[in-house]
């Protein structure tokens, strides 16, 4: 029996054209700054994002905390939406490493400048100073959403006004883009740093970059270091990295109609989904949830463990229009 692997779209595995790419990358030491493939990596990327330029990390997490690293000093808050990866999914990082607190605002992934005047401190000694407007697009916890972009853009005005760094933990970013046809480089424009994966969605093994100033990159650098991110003959992973770009990201809209189609199987068994998804995220509820998730495995239909009676299905490269269907033939059996 076929496994169908809904956990996250960090499963894929690369493509037969991404690992001859990898074979055939030009090689040489990242840390000395003398890797070819690294290079045009970054470069691409600040090119797609319209920012004047890029560094490559091993993972988004390492990723979003250095770039709240570089924009901060210990004991700033930053504000981002409630149930945000930055302060969920990423191990106490901001806290543990930066001496950050995180505050968070809003709900469904969603927060406005209002929500953000109505917390900023006054001028005074007793308050942490607010450094920073964290915005996560798409949102992991919200069923992949995307940021309205009028939100960000009256986000920005108000950073501007209050003199606020804004950082884009745009990991599902490229999902963003298919969906909202708004290119990567106008989500991007308002932010001073804006981290993408491509491990999520675009099928490369490894990676992550943050695109920002050309002041900001060595800062970055150093922090990339400090955190053990520094990387050797980087090459091959960045060889995927810039398959992935070429090549994957259009066909994410076939990720978003396999989860709509999902969404609409799971309804019609009787599971209580949310909403319509807009990108290749499914969220959804079962009423014995860790009977209906156990049920799911032994027919090896994965999806994540659930919290309460929430689920999480995330559609990817590695799963076809038909494997979607042959999973809604197998939870039929499941009960719910």
């Amino acid at each position: 029996m076929k496994r169908i692997d809904l956990r996250s779209d960090t499963v894929t595995l690369p493509t037969p054209a991404m690992r001859e790419a990898m074979a055939g990358a030009e090689l040489g030491d990242d840390v000395y700054g003398e890797d070819p493939s690294v290079a045009r990596l970054e470069a691409r990327v600040a090119e797609i994002l319209g920012k004047p330029a890029a560094l490559f990390f091993p993972s988004g997490t390492m990723a979003n905390q250095a770039a709240l690293h570089v924009l901060t000093r210990p004991g700033d808050v930053v504000l981002a939406a409630k149930d945000c990866h930055i302060l969920r999914y990423e191990a106490g990082a901001a806290a543990a490493l930066a001496g950050l607190q995180i505050q968070v605002l809003g709900g469904g992934g969603r927060f406005g400048a209002d929500d953000v005047s109505a917390v900023l401190p006054p001028p005074d000694q007793h308050f942490a100073p607010v450094r920073v407007v964290a915005v996560e697009n798409t949102h992991n916890d919200a069923g992949g959403t995307v940021f309205p972009m009028d939100d960000i853009q009256a986000l920005a005005a108000l950073a501007r006004e209050r003199g606020l760094q804004l950082h884009l933990d745009g990991a599902r970013l490229w999902n963003a883009v298919e969906a909202s046809g708004v290119p990567a480089a106008a989500w991007a424009a308002p932010f001073d740093t804006v981290s993408v994966c491509l491990s999520k969605g675009l099928g490369a093994p490894v990676g992550s970059l943050v695109a920002c100033a050309a002041a900001v990159r060595e800062p970055l650098r150093r922090v990339r270091k400090m955190l053990g991110g520094g990387m050797r003959q980087a090459g091959m992973l960045a060889a995927a990295g810039l398959h992935a770009l070429e090549h994957q990201r259009t066909r994410l809209r076939e990720d978003h109609a396999n989860a709509r189609r999902l969404a609409e199987g799971l309804a019609a068994l009787g599971l209580r989904v949310e909403g319509v998804p807009q990108t290749n995220i499914v969220m959804f509820h079962a009423e014995q949830a860790l009977a209906f998730w156990r049920a799911a495995w032994e027919r090896e239909v994965r999806f994540n463990p659930p919290s309460g009676t929430r689920l999480r299905a995330v559609t990817h490269l590695d799963v076809a229009a038909g494997d979607v269907e042959e999973a809604l033939a197998r939870l039929s059996r499941c009960g719910n």
